[in-house]
């Protein structure tokens, strides 16, 4: 699953197949709330997750003592876990790379105001371990009692698909047999809305429409997505239902601005590029691209000259998720591999939710309106963050 130095292809790794799926999102609780709601692609206004009770997975004390966040990460990953059936690993082969971007940011801004209401003395003790960034990943390596490395990825827009990849590496190397990938946001916060709208990345019309020409910004949404990752023949020996074969990733940074990408989509261009020769799959094979798509009007227009650069003019049908999901910053990349899981399952494309008037300037064959029939091969899926970060993962077909 790694480039090494001056190579063109991977280094030899053991076969990493998708057994489970979870995700947590505005369209509703489980994966199949999910699919439901990308096929249907409506979605208007606030994108939170709609009627979710932590005490189905929670004691009152952890409900109050974890950030929503939190909720949202062991919700998805024992969904995941469910879903893949019995695992059967040793606790100390089994590891968790679960990305945050604002982790508890909810309490924290909450602790603020009682501190500055109150006073320090009414500081809750466990602001710290409920805003921590790695508290998802934490508290799913201990609810499940998985010993091997747990950790979290920050990384902008592209931790989610930074942590599977991650995860994914960790299996093909051999240091675990199965582990769990993904990441969860919950930020939809009257400060973060603040922020973001007065830097001019929310849609001022509170429509999401990635790649439309009247895109005007993204809307923030929250969730969590994630995937149990196990080495291909334990899977098949144990009559595992296999989604699909996670067979490249690749991570790359701009290295140009903070949060601007850059103008001519190098940085994303040549993650895309790794993440192909990574999963030894050549350009012409790809059947989908499961875009970063966050309707921004520079971010979606360098993204299609990306993919212009790596696919040539139209390339392979395009779909972005945020149309429905909004965008839930960590949780993204997770949730849209989840969600390329389930088309490789379903057969069918996904359209994209707002997109309705082509712009000119960019040239996709983007999926609109009605879903589409997925033509058998690899899905691109493409994450990109501030700070630069780029995080592609390929997804193929589970083959013998």
């Amino acid at each position: 699953m790694l480039l090494g130095r001056g190579e063109l292809g991977p280094i030899p790794g053991r076969r990493v197949a998708i057994t489970g799926v979870g995700a947590v999102s505005s369209c509703g609780v489980g994966a199949g709330a999910l699919w439901d709601g990308l096929i249907r692609a409506t979605a208007s206004g606030e994108r939170r997750v709609p009627d979710f009770d932590p005490a189905r997975w929670f004691g009152p004390k952890e409900v109050r003592r974890l950030d929503r966040f939190t909720h949202f990460a062991v919700a998805a990953a024992q969904e995941a876990l469910d879903d893949a059936g019995e695992v059967g690993t040793e606790p100390e082969l089994a590891g968790v790379i679960f990305a945050s971007g604002a982790g508890g940011f909810e309490t924290l801004i909450e602790q603020v105001r009682t501190f500055d209401a109150q006073g320090p003395r009414r500081v809750s003790p466990f602001l710290i371990p409920a805003m921590m960034g790695n508290a998802g990943a934490a508290s799913i390596s201990m609810r499940f009692g998985w010993q091997g490395p747990s950790e979290s990825i920050t990384t902008a827009c592209a931790s989610g698909s930074h942590a599977i990849g991650a995860a994914a590496r960790l299996v093909a190397s051999g240091r675990c047999d199965v582990a769990i990938g993904g990441g969860a946001e919950a930020s939809i916060h009257e400060v973060a809305l603040a922020a973001f709208t007065n830097m001019k990345a929310l849609s001022s019309s509170g429509e999401c429409r990635p790649f439309d020409r009247r895109r005007d910004g993204f809307v923030i949404g929250e969730g969590a997505g994630a995937l149990v990752l196990e080495e291909w023949d334990r899977a098949v020996n144990r009559g595992a239902r296999i989604y699909a074969e996670l067979k490249g990733a690749a991570s790359t940074s701009d290295a140009y601005h903070i949060t601007a990408p850059q103008p001519q989509g190098d940085g994303a261009t040549l993650c895309m590029t790794l993440a192909l020769a990574d999963a030894e799959v050549e350009a012409r094979e790809v059947r989908h691209v499961n875009a970063h798509g966050t309707a921004t009007p520079l971010n979606d227009l360098v993204e299609a000259r990306a993919v212009n650069r790596v696919f040539g003019l139209l390339g392979p049908p395009v779909t972005a998720n945020k149309g429905v999901t909004g965008h839930s910053f960590a949780a993204a990349g997770a949730i849209q591999a989840v969600a390329a899981a389930l088309t490789i399952r379903a057969g069918v494309i996904p359209p994209t939710a707002g997109y309705e008037e082509p712009d000119p300037e960019i040239r996709l064959d983007v999926v609109s309106g009605n879903p589409r029939d997925w033509q058998a091969g690899p899905i691109l899926c493409n994450s990109f963050g501030f700070g630069g970060h780029n995080g592609c993962l390929v997804l193929v077909p589970p083959l013998a």
